[in-house]
């Protein structure tokens, strides 16, 4: 049965008190807590998607080559992946507000400076500052769940969590396509930095401390790698942690891919290209939404993540036929990316839960490894999608295949869903 609110034996002011007595209820209303998490956790994705239709602009007005305006995309995934890692922890040990606010904070200075930077030796800095301070959204947000969830509420929440933070990627491109009517990239830049700073407002507002004192960690660094050697012993999760980031990056394997190959190698002008980027993260969102309605609670979450691995592997395994074997057009093409991107609405939830419901008192921790694991293997997700020819999309279809039966291979090797075992998300 799950529980829609968190037991812990503390009193409303973190004192102890009596055992499996409820906490004061930190829950704000759920509209608020959905949109402001949600806002959270799409600002990282939302600062590659609304900046993607303009990386051919980017290298034409600072002259660089492509391989060097990939790398403010590069940066900028470093820098929310390896962010996450100090910021997790860091939460588990100060609580969620103090550093939250701090890291959308220099978020907004940094996208700033982005907009003003002379050159792509201080744009690539400064991405990587963005990222590293744009972690804290999205590490602070799943721990935060994880506070005031478990179980299956916890995983409806997170399924919820993609209509929000989903529709960042549906409207970004667009949004992207049609700033750069008006503005240049540089304008994209300062949109990202008064979008932050309304994201920096109404988490101020609207979100409050949810980590009382009596359930911090505390111990330092020392401990915090205790904690988090402990966790990848955990062959589960382990297994749930790279199932979920292989598929994260099979997903961006795709998005970044797909900015050169639709444009330039398919004739697709930016707003074709975005309105093909929003019809398919239309689909991952419904996905996430039909997962967290009706499969979880209905079907094993096992069940769940092996259906959507096949469909992403199935997905791969099109997008290579189509390359290679046929001359097919951007009709075809685009319908293959829209399967690979809607199974992803499935795994990701589903495999972030199941991580967390392993990680009873170390969400931060559990949070940091999970985004930096998915972070690091989607900033490889460019290289991978740049190798071979370009004028093919057969990099990016075969980096979106290798990727999902990775993805598929640790799940069998490491989860074992075979073994019959009660659904860790039917409590």
């Amino acid at each position: 049965m799950s529980r829609t609110s968190r037991t812990d034996p503390t009193n409303a002011d973190g004192a102890p008190g009596t055992p499996g007595t409820p906490t004061r209820d930190l829950r704000p209303h759920r509209l608020s807590l959905v949109l402001v998490l949600g806002s959270l956790t799409a600002l990282g994705p939302l600062t590659i998607d609304l900046y993607l239709p303009a990386l051919p602009q980017v290298g034409a007005d600072l002259h660089v080559s492509q391989a060097v305006t990939q790398l403010t995309l590069t940066a900028f995934m470093v820098g929310i992946a390896l962010g996450q890692l100090v910021v997790g922890p860091l939460s588990d040990t100060l609580g969620r507000r103090r550093p939250l606010l701090i890291g959308l904070t220099v978020y907004v200075a940094a996208g700033l400076v982005c907009a003003l930077a002379p050159n792509s030796s201080l744009l690539i800095g400064m991405r990587l500052v963005q990222g590293l301070a744009g972690a804290a959204g999205i590490v602070i947000a799943r721990a935060v769940v994880r506070d005031l969830y478990d179980g299956l509420a916890a995983a409806r929440l997170l399924s919820s969590l993609m209509l929000v933070s989903g529709t960042a990627p549906i409207l970004a491109p667009v949004l992207g396509a049609q700033l750069l009517r008006l503005t240049s990239w540089r304008g994209v830049f300062v949109a990202l930095t008064l979008l932050g700073l309304a994201v920096l407002a109404a988490t101020a507002a609207l979100l409050t401390e949810t980590l009382p004192t009596a359930r911090r960690r505390s111990g330092g660094l020392p401990t915090t790698l205790r904690t988090m050697r402990d966790l990848l012993r955990d062959g589960r999760f382990t297994g749930y942690l790279l199932t979920g980031s292989l598929g994260f990056a099979a997903l961006f394997a795709y998005i970044a891919g797909s900015s050169f190959t639709l444009q330039q190698t398919y004739g697709a002008s930016p707003q074709t290209y975005s309105l093909i980027f929003a019809l398919n993260s239309m689909g991952m969102v419904a996905t996430g939404q039909l997962n967290g309605k009706l499969l979880l609670g209905r079907f094993p979450s096992h069940r769940i993540l092996a259906a959507g691995l096949a469909v992403l592997a199935a997905a791969g395994i099109a997008l290579i036929l189509l390359v290679t074997t046929t001359h097919a057009g951007l009709p075809w093409i685009a319908a293959a990316l829209f399967l690979t991107a809607c199974p992803v609405g499935m795994i990701l939830p589903t495999t972030t839960a199941l991580c967390l419901q392993r990680a009873q008192h170390a969400a931060g921790s559990a949070s940091a490894l999970l985004g930096t694991t998915q972070f690091l293997m989607g900033a490889l997700a460019p290289a991978l999608a740049g190798l071979g020819d370009r004028s093919t999309a057969l990099p990016m279809a075969a980096s979106v295949l290798g990727l999902a039966l990775a993805a598929a291979g640790c799940f069998l090797a490491l989860c074992r869903p075979w073994r019959s075992a009660p659904d860790p998300l039917a409590r």
